[in-house]
């Protein structure tokens, strides 16, 4: 006996175009994970580049020559000369030789290239899923954003690095903070949006007041991100390498010394690694609040399990930080504090967004009205 679909013509081509959507959405959102993926690993690369004091190697922004290393003694030697130009090899690596300059020279090629890699791999899927209309209309333009944002991101890098070839003999702290930030703001976004694309599931209904908390979890994650930035930057993790005493003290002396007050903040390397400290008491405890809240709250068991993944990965990451500081920033421990923010971060995403489509309602074709 045949079913209505088999022996009905049009629901037969309904059955067939809905199909076809569902495969081109789990395409999109393989696509955009992919992105994801790319983007964690430029955070880490990026880091490397930090931690190696590599990224000043590169002292100018050659957006097409620049994708060709250079592949000579002659043209390493040209390369070489120009970075002995700024004041980072003329205060801090002066007499260094063409073998050590090469070897910080690769890590912030290998970043850069890295970035460009990003957008080749953004850009021909894109242009082919919508010539393709595998990507609703609607859609477009958000995705769209994600690839302007990557231009700004790299826009944001060359002026982070401007600013240590002049004066400096290393990169703004603002700087690198809002370059940080930014990538894991777009991070963010990617995850979002590819979650959009999620096969459409039952779901329940959940409170209003876990979402909140959840977007709160979310958004308090990118503010440790940034003050993190700032630690990077002022190289704040050298000092005070103890806890959870700091200097002798739980709340240290000397924390608003300089004036305006406000540039503590910015600028005073205790202060500043005293906020991240705080920053990191206060994501836990949130998090663990959430949790307790999804738990009696969450019609869906599976909240309740994301939310303790939530807060798990909040602890480990919040050990391993501590670890890192105890042991005065080894690269191993510090990248892996780095990567492990953005897994941190990537878990508070999904969490909210399983959330908020709980209370959004599914769409036809299994895609989120809110997508992106």
């Amino acid at each position: 006996m045949s079913s209505p679909t088999a022996s009905h013509p049009r629901l037969r081509s309904a059955a067939a175009v809905h199909a076809a959507e569902l495969r081109g959405d789990r395409h999109v959102r393989l696509w955009l994970w992919t992105i994801a993926v790319f983007v964690f690993a430029m955070v880490i690369v990026g880091g490397a580049t930090r931690l190696t004091e590599s990224g000043l190697s590169i002292t100018e922004w050659k957006v097409i020559h620049g994708i060709l290393p250079p592949l000579t003694e002659a043209q390493w030697l040209v390369e070489f000369d120009k970075y002995r130009q700024i004041p980072e090899y003329q205060q801090i690596n002066k007499g260094m030789s063409l073998a050590d300059f090469q070897f910080i020279y690769w890590w912030e090629y290998g970043h850069r290239l890295l970035g460009r890699v990003i957008g080749f791999v953004f850009l021909i899927p894109f242009l082919w899923f919508a010539i393709r209309g595998t990507i609703r209309r609607d859609m477009l333009g958000r995705i769209g954003l994600l690839f302007v944002l990557g231009g700004i991101q790299g826009a944001i890098g060359w002026w982070m690095v401007a600013s240590g070839l002049t004066e400096r003999t290393d990169v703004s702290q603002y700087r690198l903070a809002t370059h940080l930030t930014f990538a894991c703001i777009i991070f963010a976004a990617t995850v979002w949006i590819a979650e959009g694309f999620r096969a459409a599931k039952p779901s329940l209904d959940e409170p209003a007041h876990l979402g909140t908390l959840a977007k709160a979890v979310m958004v308090l994650v990118l503010v440790q991100i940034f003050l993190g930035g700032l630690v990077a930057g002022l190289d704040a993790g050298y000092i005070y390498n103890t806890w959870p005493l700091m200097d002798g003290a739980l709340v240290p002396d000397g924390l608003l010394f300089q004036s305006p007050w406000w540039l503590n903040f910015f600028e005073n390397h205790m202060t500043v690694q005293f906020v991240h400290r705080i920053g990191a008491y206060a994501l836990f405890a949130l998090a663990l609040v959430q949790w307790i809240a999804v738990a009696r709250s969450a019609a869906d068991p599976a909240r309740t399990r994301m939310a303790a993944v939530v807060f798990g990965l909040v602890c480990l990451q919040a050990a391993i930080g501590i670890a890192t500081l105890l042991l005065v920033v080894p690269l191993g421990l510090a990248l892996l504090h780095q990567g492990l923010a953005v897994i941190v971060l990537a878990a508070a995403v999904l969490h909210a967004r399983r959330l908020h489509d709980s209370r959004a309602g599914w769409p036809v074709r299994g895609t989120l009205p809110l997508a992106a």
